[in-house]
This record gives C-alpha cells, sequence and structure tokens, in this order.
C-alpha cells in the first residue's frame, strides 16, 4: 500500500468519525422528525388521559408531529412508568411520571423495576391537581375546625375513605390525622367511586377525592366540600380555605410530569422543554386543563427533579406512619 493511499483511507476514516458526533447533534436538532409515544400509566377515560391528549395535541400542533397517548395501566401506574424506563432514550418514547410513582412508590414498594430517580431524564411539570376533602351532609361540621373538634370529641368513631392504600388520597387522610392529632378509621376502595357512593348514603363519613369529582358532587349539593388539601387556595375555587390554613403545613397534591428514559441527549432534551413551555403556556390550554380542575405547570429540569426528590422525602415519613405496604 503506497504511503499517498495509505493517507487518503487515513484522512476519510478521520473525516467519518468526525462528522459523526455532527450528524447526531443535528439529528438532536431538529426534534421530532416523526411521531413520537407518549405513555400514559394509568387507563383510559381518567382525568390523567384526558389532560395527557390535551398536552399531546398541543405539542402535535406546534411541532407538526404526531404526539400519540399510549394507555398502559398496571401496579398503581409502575407498569407504564417502567415501561418508559425501559425505552431506548431518542426523544421519541416520552411519558407521564408524578407523585405515585416517583414519589410515593419508592416508600410503598418493597422492591421496584426501576429506580424513580436514576432511571428518567425529568423535563417538566404537567399539572398539578390538588384533592378536596368532602363531608357526608349529616356530618356535623361546616368546617375544618369544626372537623377536628368533631374527631377529638370522638377518637375513633368516624371513618374517611380513599381509593387505595398509598394513594394520595390515603395519605392526605393520614397527613391530616398526624397533623390534627385524630383518630379516624381509613377505608380503603378499589378506585374512588364506589367510595363517593358511600359517602354520599353516610356509611363513611368523609373522604379525601381529586377535585373535579368531589367539587362536582358538592355544587350538586351531594356532599359538604369543606377545604382543599394544596398548600394555598385553589384557583379553580378560591372560595374554599386550604388545610394548610388550619393545619400548617399540610400539603398533599395530585402532579404529574413528563420525563423520558435516562440518557437522553441534551439537545433533545432542551427542544422538548422548549416545546413543552410553549404548549404548557398556550392560553387554550391553560383554559383546558382549569375545565379539568387541574393547573397548568411548567417548570425547569432542574425544578422538577429537585420538586420530585423533595417530595419522595416529605411523604416517606407519612407512608411509614399508615402502615401502608406493599410486598
Amino acid at each position: 500500500m503506497s504511503k499517498s493511499r495509505f493517507s487518503r483511507r487515513a484522512i476519510l476514516a478521520g473525516t467519518s468519525l468526525v462528522a459523526m458526533p455532527n450528524i447526531a447533534r443535528a439529528q438532536a436538532g431538529d426534534w421530532p422528525r416523526r411521531a413520537v409515544r407518549y405513555i400514559n400509566p394509568f387507563p383510559a377515560g381518567g382525568s390523567t388521559d384526558v389532560l395527557s391528549r390535551i398536552y399531546c395535541a398541543r405539542m402535535t400542533e406546534i411541532t407538526g408531529q404526531s404526539f400519540v397517548v399510549e394507555n398502559r395501566a398496571g401496579a398503581g401506574g409502575n407498569v407504564g412508568v417502567d415501561a418508559i424506563a425501559k425505552s431506548a432514550p431518542d426523544g421519541y418514547t416520552i411519558g407521564m411520571g408524578g407523585i405515585a410513582s416517583h414519589a410515593i412508590a419508592p416508600t410503598l414498594y418493597s422492591s421496584l423495576n426501576f429506580d424513580p430517580e436514576k432511571d428518567f431524564t425529568f423535563i417538566t411539570g404537567l399539572w398539578q391537581l390538588p384533592n378536596l376533602l368532602g363531608v357526608n351532609l349529616d356530618l356535623p361540621a361546616r368546617s375544618v375546625p369544626e372537623l377536628i373538634a368533631l374527631l377529638k370529641a370522638n377518637p375513633g368513631r368516624y371513618s374517611f375513605g380513599s381509593a387505595g392504600s398509598g394513594t394520595t388520597l390515603h395519605l392526605s387522610g393520614e397527613m391530616f390525622k398526624q397533623l390534627a392529632g385524630v383518630n379516624m378509621e381509613h377505608v380503603p376502595y378499589r378506585g374512588a367511586a364506589p367510595g363517593l357512593v358511600d359517602l354520599m348514603a353516610g356509611r363513611i363519613h368523609m373522604m379525601f377525592d381529586n377535585m373535579p369529582s368531589m367539587l362536582a358532587l358538592a355544587r350538586q349539593g351531594k356532599v359538604r366540600a369543606l377545604a382543599v388539601t394544596s398548600e394555598k387556595r385553589s384557583p379553580i375555587e378560591p372560595d374554599l380555605p386550604a388545610i394548610a390554613e388550619f393545619l400548617p403545613g399540610f400539603d398533599v397534591i395530585s402532579w404529574t410530569c413528563l420525563c423520558t428514559p435516562a440518557g437522553l441527549p441534551k439537545d433533545i432534551a432542551d427542544r422538548m422543554s422548549h416545546f413543552s413551555r410553549q404548549a404548557l403556556e398556550h392560553p387554550d390550554l391553560v383554559r383546558s386543563f382549569r375545565e379539568q380542575g387541574a393547573t397548568a405547570w411548567f417548570t425547569s429540569m432542574a425544578e422538577i427533579s429537585a420538586f420530585r426528590a423533595a417530595q419522595q422525602a416529605k411523604l416517606a415519613p407519612v407512608i411509614r406512619a399508615s402502615g401502608a405496604r406493599v410486598d
């Protein structure tokens, strides 16, 4: 082989090696170039499904590429979240994380197939949805202070329902018990709907539920709404107080975030964040979210990562004290 031919091959090889990173950067720079799969780890038809589809429709309009919702329900959201974690980190499989999978599950479950901190790239918050404390109409309590006084005078006599052990609805009740220093029985249901039926019938005395469904019943005069579980009053119903106004430090909300598998290239992550901000701050999306009882919630990548960690640390002692555990 002549020196000139060897040099030419070496030069061509070197050029290829230099070009490869540039090609990768170009591909990342024009993300998305095809349809994006968005995994919702909960069933179709629920509030997370409706809100996810609103977000994905806006992202489709902004980017010109389809964002397709795929429902992968099971194990309290863990099945779908595990599918996100084990997908290729190329920006074409993304999905919804949140308080259940990324803040509660690490303490609630004895083992998980994914690491809530290490197996994901967190892009932004998506929405926040407060829970609402509602009571049976016959319960002689028309405010949070009156309810606390009633519970203290009758320890163990009254019960609260939830959509299941370890849910934000259950933990709202457990945090209420701990901060108010009261004793009431927890009655878990397989979902919120049967619990609400029993609440209206008086078979349980109170219940924490996601704001849209409980608020609808309260407006129909079927239950009495006392307060929201968020740190501050909800703009959806500003006349309702926050429990934190009577029990400082009380704050349990349902929140979700946009996440991808760990290892997502920074260029793609930056573009995903950029487009998400446009979507989540668009007046039409903000209005549509609000109609569902949710508040659109854009954050930086650093902010949502820090928020997730803080939520896990805050809820861990509440979960342990409740005795909820899934082996």
